[in-house]
């Protein structure tokens, strides 16, 4: 699991509450991967609609959901899904907006067949693909896609990466100042 900054939430203007990424899985056991991304656009003041979608049992809801997606406003999709993870290149082949794939863990396979589903895609419909299981990166990516055209949201990156910085030194004289043992220890 990441550990991330733990800042107080950003107040978003009313403005700010459109939707302007679409979260969606293609089951809701996909859910407990995909709520960091919200969690943490939420935390940055970025609207989110999240939905079920699934691929092979609900395809027409998820080819209009697609199409219909930069008419409704929004900027950019994170599409989940495990095994033969289909919905993040379909979703991608139906839009032209960014689609950020996060490859959910499987049992069988550990997520390297949902990996490989979502990496894979042909030329020119391209899918964002991060880590297996690593919806906290999808949330952060999309923020930075938005960020390219809203200073306001780039700043709030900014101060999001001086936290993981500040982390980090703090961390680094902790293990300094106690050694690895105590410092284990402690963990």
């Amino acid at each position: 699991m990441t550990v991330l900054p733990r800042w107080a939430p950003l107040d978003a203007s009313p403005a700010d509450q459109t939707p302007r990424v679409a979260v969606v899985m293609g089951s809701d056991s996909d859910l407990p991967t995909m709520q960091p991304a919200v969690e943490l656009l939420q935390r940055f003041g970025v609207a989110t609609e999240v939905r079920v979608l699934s691929a092979h049992r609900t395809p027409r809801e998820m080819v209009a959901f697609a199409e219909a997606a930069a008419g409704r406003g929004f900027k950019v999709i994170i599409a989940g899904a495990g095994g033969a993870a289909h919905l993040p290149g379909m979703v991608a082949s139906l839009t032209t907006l960014p689609v950020i794939g996060v490859p959910v863990q499987t049992r069988a396979l550990s997520g390297v067949d949902s990996l490989h589903s979502i990496v894979q895609m042909p030329a020119g419909i391209p899918v964002a693909t991060v880590a297996i299981g690593n919806g906290a990166n999808a949330g952060l990516l999309a923020a930075q896609i938005l960020a390219t055209a809203d200073a306001a949201l780039a700043e709030r990156l900014v101060a999001y990466r001086r936290e993981l910085h500040d982390q980090v030194v703090a961390k680094d004289g902790r293990l300094l100042e106690l050694g690895s043992a105590a410092y284990l220890a402690q963990m």
